[in-house]
């Protein structure tokens, strides 16, 4: 197991509003990287299990005590596995004050509106965990890949998201981000497992080719909005994910780790409920 500070390696600086952005480079994050396995798949599975148990008791507090709210961010290139860490982070822990919030491109309703309107309505209840699989962070990324808004409007969108984040963490709402980091290799071989499997070929799109195309105009985007908006109340963590199960121990390890943090408790006990007796 890693040492706890061992996190603080994969967390991308904080942004500086005096200063200039600092480039961050991805690649100075090996995607194959396994700092937080055993070193078996088996293990992992292990690991992630024992971590479930507690995440679940922490995320029952949190629902008991109906105050604090937490927001864990989900991005990554196509295949990098948001779906799967999902499935694998929350398997042991209690449906009940979870809720899932897939992002897809906007409706028309949703575009008529400023890009931040349909993410806030989505933002965490007290009492709830809330997951993004895909973001807010799309409306900056992909239009800038297209070429539909400008370096100035981008750099607007990172500001708003700057400011946007701040006011839920300022109305008590815990946040964290990973973006779940992929070789160009590894995203090759999992495209084509969808293409060769039949029962996969509902999570392919034609698409997804057209995106890889434009693999390295992603992950400059990546790399300057990650610069741009990781900051002390909305970090930015980059998660070696070529192996599954090492990425599923990592986001649990890390949202572990925050829900530590919180000291979340019971509520008190009722005094109304002292002496009571059931008949």
């Amino acid at each position: 197991m890693a040492k706890k500070s061992d996190l603080d390696d994969f967390r991308v600086p904080f942004f500086d509003a005096g200063k200039k952005v600092k480039p961050f480079d991805l690649t100075s994050v090996d995607p194959a990287a396994k700092p937080f396995s055993s070193g078996t798949k088996d293990g992992d599975r292990a690991q992630l299990a024992a971590i479930g148990v507690q995440l679940d008791e922490l995320q029952e507090k949190l629902h008991a005590q109906r105050r604090q709210r937490v927001l864990l961010v989900l991005q990554g290139m196509d295949t990098s596995g948001k779906d799967g860490t999902v499935r694998a982070v929350f398997q042991n822990v209690d449906p009940l004050g979870l809720r899932i919030v897939p992002f897809r491109a906007p409706s028309e309703r949703e575009a008529a509106h400023d890009f931040l309107w349909r993410v806030h309505a989505q933002a965490p209840m007290a009492g709830e965990l809330a997951i993004f699989n895909r973001s807010h962070y799309e409306d900056v990324l992909v239009p800038r890949v297209l070429g539909t808004i400008d370096k100035d409007e981008c750099e607007r969108r990172y500001r708003h998201i700057r400011e946007f984040e701040s006011l839920l963490a300022d109305t008590g709402t815990t946040i964290v981000k990973c973006f779940l980091h992929i070789s160009k290799d590894t995203q090759r071989e999992r495209l084509q497992a969808r293409i060769d499997d039949p029962t996969k070929h509902w999570k392919f799109d034609v698409s997804d080719l057209e995106a890889r195309k434009q693999w390295d105009d992603y992950q400059s985007a990546y790399a300057d909005a990650l610069a741009a908006t990781s900051t002390d109340y909305a970090p930015w963590f980059v998660i070696p994910a070529d192996s599954k199960t090492h990425r599923n121990v990592m986001v649990a390890e890390l949202l572990l780790r925050t829900m530590q943090g919180m000291n979340l408790e019971y509520p008190p006990a009722k005094e109304a409920l002292k002496g009571v007796k059931v008949e």
